[in-house]
């Protein structure tokens, strides 16, 4: 774990947005969120980050990984493990390891690395497979509401309706990673992170544009 950043921000609740949990017969775990509109932030802004979430900015004086900011309780380290890209630009075929803590409950610690499989400014998809079968994927989808503001859903889907999955993933190897309370958990986090945009990221986008 980290220490807390303290930027004064009140996070949005989980009742700001709409959720969905819902678990299927095979299984599959299967997470939807309608978020709350974006204020201030447009879709070109949020493609933008996705393709510049790496080092750090400065924010109210000083200095932090920008990764960081996004969530200032939970997120603990991203990193560029791998790119396919050979331009060496963040997009799909750049592989993302995330190091987060959902609520700060070391049992709902994550450190995993997923596939950017799409980024555009209509959103971004991330997949995990085990022996070729996908058995995780996160979507986030934006568009405009508005000239300044967006709309965000985001979708998770954890396991596989796949013979493996069915047999051995999601039985056997998804509690080790994965649980439904940590389901839950994940939930309000995202909430909050995708809310904190509203804190950070319009000022942060200008001052990279700014002539």
């Amino acid at each position: 774990m980290v220490e807390p950043l303290e930027l004064g921000w009140k996070m949005k609740s989980i009742d700001s947005a709409h959720t969905h949990f819902k678990i299927s017969k095979a299984g599959v775990y299967h997470l939807h969120i309608q978020h709350e509109k974006i204020r201030g932030v447009t879709p070109k802004m949020l493609y933008w980050w996705f393709t510049h979430i790496d080092g750090d900015m400065e924010y109210q004086g000083r200095r932090y990984p920008k990764y960081r900011i996004w969530h200032p309780l939970d997120h603990i380290e991203w990193k560029l493990a791998k790119n396919e890209r050979p331009d060496g630009t963040i997009g799909a075929g750049s592989h993302f390891k995330i190091r987060e803590c959902f609520g700060r409950n070391p049992k709902f610690k994550v450190n995993s690395t997923e596939r950017v499989e799409k980024l555009d400014e209509t959103g971004i998809r991330l997949i995990f497979k085990v022996f070729g079968v996908r058995v995780f994927s996160l979507e986030h989808w934006f568009s405009p509401c508005g000239d300044e503001d967006s709309n965000y859903r985001s979708y998770m889907i954890v396991g596989s309706e796949r013979l493996f999955g069915r047999l051995v993933y999601n039985p056997l190897v998804r509690p080790f990673f994965f649980s439904a309370a940590m389901g839950h958990a994940w939930l309000k986090h995202n909430v909050e992170e995708v809310g904190n945009f509203e804190f950070f990221l319009p000022e942060l986008y200008k001052a990279e544009f700014k002539d």
